[in-house]
């Protein structure tokens, strides 16, 4: 996509990154920040939501979501954890984080999703958001069904690998 100036609104020469000719703006193609969790069990689990809305509808994810301008992703994670299970989250350790993808209205661009393992609270109750989730299920963390984004598979299988590790044992 080549688009427009955000300064100033002429055409751009080129795909970013580039230099705007007409104002000297340099339009870059960064990531955008998410925040997700793993949110685990006891009996090594996962929860999952299955998407209700594009993009990649019907596929199962992590809850998480993009990062608002200047919050920190770990209050993004939690935040996330309130709008799509109705649940304040217990915050685990970082995982990790990775470059992927995200296409919205045609544009594909890049994403730096960051991955929490999260637990839910005691006697916790899921609330789902229809507009976001259309069902909640538990996984097998080590055999969970085809994600709707690659960072998510890798997130998982770094959790697994972490886990028997023991570097994430307790979680």
């Amino acid at each position: 996509m080549i688009g427009h100036c955000f300064r100033c609104g002429a055409d751009l020469p080129g795909p970013r990154p580039v230099v705007c000719d007409a104002c000297g703006y340099e339009a870059y193609n960064n990531a955008r920040p998410t925040a997700s969790l793993l949110v685990v069990d006891d009996a090594n689990r996962v929860l999952l939501l299955k998407r209700a809305r594009a993009p990649q509808a019907g596929l199962w994810e992590t809850p998480g979501g993009f990062c608002d301008g200047w919050e920190e992703p770990a209050g993004t994670a939690l935040r996330e954890g309130r709008e799509e299970l109705g649940v304040d989250v217990v915050l685990g350790p970082f995982v990790g984080m990775y470059i992927g993808d995200y296409e919205f209205q045609g544009e594909l661009f890049p994403v730096l999703d960051c991955f929490w393992l999260a637990r839910l609270p005691d006697g916790a109750t899921i609330v789902l958001d229809p507009a976001e989730s259309a069902e909640a299920r538990w996984f097998p963390l080590e055999d969970p069904p085809p994600l709707a984004f690659n960072t998510m598979a890798r997130a998982v299988h770094d959790a697994v690998l972490a886990r028997r590790g023991n570097s994430l044992s307790s979680w």
